[in-house]
C-alpha cells in the first residue's frame, strides 16, 4: 500500500481543487492537492513538500480530516486528507493544468479522481450541516 497525503485548504466556504495533469495516470481529474509521501518523511512533512513543490505555497498542516483506501489498476492507496491553511504565497500552476477554489454545493460539477469519492460525499455532508 502506498501512502498518499492530501490538503484540505479553505477559505471561507471555498475549497481549494486541483486538475491532475494531462500527461499522468487519472489525467484531467480533479483531486484535492498533495501526493505520495516519500522514505523517511513524515505525512505532514510530505504534505507541506508537496505543496511547495507543485502550487508554490508553504502550508501549515492541522489535524487529520480523514482518512481513506482505494484501489486503483495500478495502485493501492492509502489517502489521509488534513485540513491545512496556507500562511505564504498564492497558489500558482506548477505541475496541474488547472486550479479552482469551489464550495461543497458545486463539487457535482467536477470530475473527481475515485478514490475522492467517499471525501466528497463527507464534505457535502458537512455543507448541508
Amino acid at each position: 500500500m502506498t501512502d498518499v497525503v492530501a490538503a484540505l485548504i479553505r477559505d471561507g466556504e471555498r475549497m481549494l481543487i486541483c486538475q491532475r495533469p494531462a500527461n499522468k495516470k487519472r489525467a484531467l481529474l480533479w483531486e484535492f492537492p498533495g501526493g505520495k509521501v516519500e522514505p523517511g518523511e513524515t505525512p505532514q512533512d510530505a504534505l507541506i513538500r508537496e505543496c511547495e513543490e507543485e502550487l508554490g505555497i508553504l502550508i501549515q498542516v492541522g489535524c487529520l480530516f480523514t482518512q481513506v483506501e482505494h484501489i486503483y489498476p495500478d495502485i493501492h492507496i492509502r489517502l489521509s486528507l488534513y485540513n491545512a491553511n496556507i500562511s505564504h504565497g498564492i497558489p500558482e500552476l506548477r505541475e496541474h493544468h488547472d486550479l479552482r477554489w469551489i464550495t461543497a454545493r458545486e463539487i457535482d460539477g467536477f470530475e473527481f479522481c475515485p478514490a475522492d469519492q467517499d471525501i466528497l460525499l463527507l464534505l457535502k455532508q458537512e455543507a448541508k450541516k
